[in-house]
């Protein structure tokens, strides 16, 4: 079976996993640009994209709008029940998903789908479980290196090439 949807985590693996906030309070958060751009390559790849994130962040609702990412879930506390709805709305398998995660909220998430990937610098524990861990930190294009491997693994890098017109 292919991969049709990729789910990714927020902080710690599409971000560095810092949180900052400027002096009016105002949180700010660092995205890799390749990370986006690896996205966007998924979806014109006709795949889905979800973001199921702990934390809940108009940045992240805004990089998610930015990206066209359709399905962005924010506050939750169990995403394996998040994952599970979506599912069955977009009618497709854990046998059709893949996701990247890089702490204990992420576990149970990680665990139920066909290929799971944790950034360099996940914790032990979900490192353990993980289908492959990335040689890439998160925010430092641990995401990109996830699409990229399903783009290799899927066969889909000449489809990819056409798509960004490359030779």
């Amino acid at each position: 079976m292919s991969i049709e949807l990729i789910v990714l985590d927020v902080d710690g693996t599409m971000t560095d996993s810092r949180i900052s906030y400027s002096e009016s309070g105002d949180e700010v958060k660092s995205f890799n640009v390749k990370d986006g751009l690896g996205i966007v390559s998924w979806m014109r790849l006709g795949k889905k994209v979800a973001i199921i994130t702990g934390r809940s962040s108009k940045i992240v609702q805004k990089r998610a709008k930015e990206l066209h990412v359709e399905y962005c879930y924010q506050g939750i506390k169990d995403k394996s029940k998040v994952l599970s709805e979506l599912l069955e709305k977009l009618n497709l398998d854990y046998e059709n998903t893949a996701a990247i995660g890089d702490d204990l909220n992420d576990y149970t998430m990680l665990q139920d789908v066909a290929i799971s990937f944790v950034p360099k610098d996940a914790t032990p524990a979900v490192e353990r479980i993980a289908t492959v861990a990335l040689s890439k930190k998160g925010g430092d294009g641990a995401v990109r290196e996830m699409i990229d491997y399903l783009i290799e693994k899927e066969g889909l890098v000449d489809e990819l090439h056409k798509i960004w017109s490359v030779d």
